[in-house]
């Protein structure tokens, strides 16, 4: 067979490929090829319900969405394609007092997204929507700017649109295999003949899996059946050709007007079944499953209860397909780690939605390197190799899949594939009372539940029990002594050669220190903006240890690997299994872990900003005197073996000092209080660390060039356009990120992080603003709809000068 070749090569031609190909093509790439194994469309973009939502939990996610409705609204204009786009905007129903404090936290981090949504009142959402039965409606949330789309329409525009800026689309060309060289896609395998190609992007949906199998990719992405009902005709047709679509989180229930005066109606029930789990039946196009009734029944007697006029009506067609869904139920975007050239999309379970914006952002991850959002919440180094088993994945989808309308508060766990990774502290742990999250499969605990109080998360919008509990906790390492496990730390070491002047090349700090020195540093694109946050020991000349966040592993690892010589002088090995890690913290910790130590840990000998190896009981670990709550303490990296042997003694020999164990949610508010910043929220691509405020930890005179210098040499300069802040309030405010900032009634930020410092007796807010806003006080934070005074503050509330940190 003939080999083909193409600059850009798309595997899949549903509405994300057909996207992706438009967004290439009309940046003017040429040879950008699209592959499709039978016709568009025909996976499950089809059978697709259509809706067009915007507002996502994340803000990013949001401004990749109404990209999507930017597009949608001119698309008919630039391909003369009808397919019957209705910017109808979208209701939301709140039927209880929780779902109103919910609905309003939704429009309050709306407004702090720039997406207009408004809170409305039971006889205006039923204006909105007359079949709604409205008794016991506390009120409704509306976006004006959403809608619903004719799904298969939609993506023959998009695919037309893409054709006419030069993409080629072919139709009935299955990929069979691939070849790698070198750690690149060199040839891909069709049967049409052999394509070389510069970069490969999987956009297969549910096939997405099984085709990264065969490159030994690991993609977290699946499917899951999704059933809606087409009703009858309604009694006013012309009536419900104006409708909004519809959502009543509370009775789990969608709808959308359809043609000939008719409603779609779905939802999420409990228990929906996994889809290719034991592979995909044949080639599956354009096909659909059995109707489960029996499944749909629970869905279909709510949506009776919310429009009893369905009761009235027959149903036209039961619609049951597989619908795409990954590990945590969100998109799986960007480059495969350890491949050049594979670009995934895939994992789309509102593709619909995010068609036309995630076709623009993968264009630009290609064309530039990144997209110009940060899309962490959507990049597949997110995950980790168990996500993808199918032990995980299938139970975790479905769950989250069952969960997409029921009632979520800040920080609710998953329930299923539970109990994966263990430190070797958590038998103790748990006897202590330890209420666990999950963490990159890690078991960590949140806080812990004293005797006599039930070893289960206290969980609300307003006033959650936990905080009371993990206030005692922040005392504890704020005056006396606590014990953190922290074994789920990503942990990596650096060896060889050429190591230091890797890290030379992609740190902002200058990484040539003292053997035993520790560095707090950031490693950043070229745009200056934050790709990591780190803290890196050297251990020897041409070995440095690399510590990250629990979550952060793939990411950071991943942007190492890539910045790595290819003469396989300078190897990354991950050592997170190898390691358990206690953090001992507070102004005793000296005196607890002294009396168990045969070194010299006093503050000559042992400075801050310095590791060195110690004994510990019988234990040689590895104490680094650095951490993230702002008090004197030692992290202690221990042999996993000898883990418990080391907190044993600690906890035995802390007893007459009131040792405690200490959980994530207090570290959040120490960090607070410190101002130390957390990487996803208050740093991300988005920000470069001059306008984080951690403009000392980039060392322009004392090392050459590196990644980003440029544009932080200029921001150094001429100063930057925005600022992170810190604000304050005296008012203990039930905030956790994402609220809106105000100022003389206009919008002029968000909060990326949010909470309530125990010792400062306030609620901090960090959050990012204009330069010329950044010296300015009076602003408010509106919060689940109302508005609160907040005060800008410079520097960190807690210990500004370190005392207490280097004592």
């Amino acid at each position: 067979m003939a080999v083909h070749s193409a600059k850009h090569l798309i595997i899949g031609g549903g509405i994300i490929g057909c996207s992706i190909a438009y967004h290439l093509a009309k940046s003017g790439e040429k040879d950008v090829v699209l592959l499709e194994k039978a016709s568009l469309t025909e996976g499950a973009t089809w059978h697709a319900a259509g809706l067009v939502g915007q507002l996502r939990s994340s803000r990013n996610t949001t401004r990749m969405l109404k990209r999507s409705v930017a597009m949608y609204d001119q698309l008919e204009a630039e391909t003369g394609m009808a397919f019957d786009w209705k910017k109808v905007g979208s209701l939301r129903l709140a039927a209880t007092k929780e779902r109103m404090l919910e609905a309003k936290r939704l429009t309050t981090m709306a407004r702090s997204f720039d997406l207009e949504m408004e809170m409305v009142t039971p006889d205006e959402a039923k204006s909105l929507f007359p079949y709604i039965d409205a008794t016991g409606l506390k009120g409704a949330a509306f976006i004006p700017s959403d809608g619903h789309v004719d799904p298969a329409s939609l993506c023959q525009a998009i695919a037309s649109g893409a054709r006419m800026h030069g993409a080629k689309i072919l139709q009935g060309v299955k990929v069979t295999d691939f070849e790698i060289v070198n750690n690149r896609i060199t040839k891909v395998m069709t049967t049409e003949g052999d394509y070389e190609a510069e970069t490969v992007v999987l956009a297969a949906g549910m096939w997405s899996r099984e085709l990264a199998a065969k490159l030994g990719v690991i993609v977290p992405a699946c499917a899951v059946e999704h059933q809606y009902i087409v009703t009858e005709p309604l009694p006013d047709p012309e009536l419900v050709k104006g409708l909004p679509t519809l959502r009543d989180p509370e009775r789990l229930v969608y709808y959308k007007p359809d043609a000939g005066g008719r409603l779609v109606i779905g939802g999420y029930e409990d228990d929906t079944l996994p889809f290719g789990d034991k592979g995909i039946p044949g080639e599956f196009v354009r096909q659909l499953l059995p109707d489960n009734l029996d499944r749909f029944a629970p869905l279909a007697e709510m949506a009776g209860q919310v429009t009893p006029v369905v009761n009235e009506v027959g149903i036209r067609q039961v619609i049951n397909g597989p619908i795409p869904y990954s590990a945590d139920g969100d998109f799986v975007m960007g480059w495969a780690p350890n491949l050049k050239n594979l670009m995934l999309s895939t994992g789309f379970l509102y593709g619909i939605a995010a068609g036309g914006g995630a076709g623009e952002m993968i264009a630009e991850w290609i064309l530039d390197g990144s997209p110009s959002l940060d899309l962490w919440p959507l990049d597949v180094r997110r995950f980790s190799p168990h996500h993808a088993t199918k032990a995980f994945m299938y139970p975790r989808a479905v769950e989250h899949y069952a969960h997409h309308y029921k009632m979520r508060y800040p920080g609710q766990e998953a329930e299923t594939a539970r109990n994966l990774r263990l430190s070797p502290l958590h038998d103790r742990v748990k006897e202590h009372g330890a209420i666990f999250g999950s963490k990159n499969g890690w078991e960590r605990p949140l806080w812990f539940a004293p005797k006599g109080v039930d070893q289960a998360d206290q969980l609300a919008f307003i006033n959650p029990g936990w905080k009371t509990y993990a206030a005692e906790e922040h005392k504890a390492v704020r005056e006396g002594v606590a014990l953190i496990d922290q074994s789920s730390f990503s942990k990596f070491e650096l060896i060889g050669a050429e190591a230091l002047p890797v890290l030379q090349r992609i740190a902002v700090s200058n990484m040539d220190k003292p053997v035993g020195a520790v560095i707090y540093t950031q490693l950043c694109n070229g745009k200056g903006g934050i790709e990591a946050d780190v803290t890196i020991t050297r251990l020897a000349m041409d070995r440095f240890y690399i510590v990250t966040g629990s979550g952060f592993g793939m990411h950071d690892s991943d942007w190492i690997r890539r910045a790595l010589p290819t003469d396989g002088s300078v190897h990354l090995i991950e050592v997170t299994s190898a390691r358990a890690v206690v953090n001992i913290c507070g102004p005793k910790a000296r005196k607890v872990l002294q009396s168990v130590s045969e070194d010299d840990l006093s503050n000559d000998v042992f400075p801050f900003g310095t590791a060195q190896e110690i004994v510990v009981g019988a234990a040689t670990v590895l104490a680094t005197r650095i951490g993230y709550v702002g008090e004197l303490g030692w992290e202690l990296h221990i042999p996993t073996e000898f883990g418990r042997h080391v907190y044993d003694l600690l906890w035995s020999s802390g007893q007459a000092h009131g040792i405690r164990d200490v959980g994530y949610r207090a570290i959040e508010s120490l960090r607070l209080e410190k101002g130390y910043l957390y990487w996803s929220a208050d740093i991300t691509p988005d920000y470069t660390p001059i306008e984080a405020g951690l403009g000392f930890r980039v060392h322009l005179k004392s090392k050459a060039d590196f990644k980003g210098r440029a544009v932080l040499e200029q921001q150094r300069a001429n100063g930057t356009d925005r600022r992170l802040c810190t604000f304050t309030c005296d008012d203990q405010l039930p905030i956790t990120g994402g609220e809106t900032i105000v100022k003389v009634g206009k919008t002029v930020s968000v909060a990326t992080s949010a909470g309530f410092g125990h010792t400062v007796d306030k609620t901090i807010i960090f959050g990012y603003l204009p330069a010329d806003l950044a010296g300015e006080d009076d602003f408010e934070l509106e919060v689940f709809g109302e508005r609160h005074k907040i005060t800008r503050v410079d520097g960190p509330l807690y210990d500004p000068k370190n005392l207490r940190l280097k004592s």
